[in-house]
């Protein structure tokens, strides 16, 4: 799907009813040992088209806008602490920072978050985008 080897270790989490896969978790390292912030991924072609069309049409400040400050960072804190908690025993390398999509507050993309919630994951952003959006 990528057109080329991954970078870095991934399960598939989540498939789409025809059975192909719709969400990813990364690793939280790159195999050459390189943070990678975004642990979960939408991979789905129409569904990821669906999200973008939301955020071409404002959905970032909507989707920020609608949802308690709080609550958003609180899960951006889940997210930092479950990656972090995938990180190799002894890890002293860089680690990813940041919570969801590797942003610290408000929301950047939002793909993440609803790859994150569709994995379970408990995502305000996310629950939002799937109000709006249904695979």
């Amino acid at each position: 799907m990528l057109g080329r080897p991954p970078q870095g270790r991934f399960q598939i989490v989540v498939r789409n009813p025809s059975g192909t896969p719709l969400v990813i978790r990364n690793d939280p390292l790159l195999d050459d040992g390189t943070p990678m912030p975004t642990r979960y991924w939408l991979l789905d072609g129409d569904v990821a088209l669906a999200v973008s069309r939301l955020e071409a049409g404002g959905g970032v400040r909507r989707a920020e806008a609608a949802v308690d400050p709080d609550e958003l960072q609180r899960a951006h804190d889940r997210y930092r602490a479950e990656r972090d908690a995938a990180l190799p025993d002894g890890w002293t390398g860089h680690k990813p920072s940041a919570g969801v999509g590797g942003t610290r507050r408000g929301v950047k993309c939002l793909h993440a978050h609803y790859a994150w919630f569709l994995a379970g994951g408990p995502d305000p952003i996310g629950r939002w985008v799937h109000e709006r959006v249904r695979p």
